[in-house]
């Protein structure tokens, strides 16, 4: 699930770099750039910890 989080935080950051390259301005403003990128981050490392945890958990 936090993977599929990260991937659409990741599909709105893509989505919104292009409409700013052939739009006069991008939707979404730095600020919101930042956040974006943010909660993907750690989308992903919240999905790659509950998978290594759920590796180590069968040891």
């Amino acid at each position: 699930m936090a993977l599929i989080i990260s991937g659409l935080f990741m599909l709105a950051f893509v989505a919104n770099v292009v409409l700013g390259a052939f739009t006069p301005q991008a939707p979404v403003g730095d600020v919101g750039e930042m956040l974006l990128l943010l909660g993907a981050s750690v989308a992903f490392v919240a999905a790659i910890l509950m998978r290594e945890a759920a590796e180590n958990k069968d040891d």
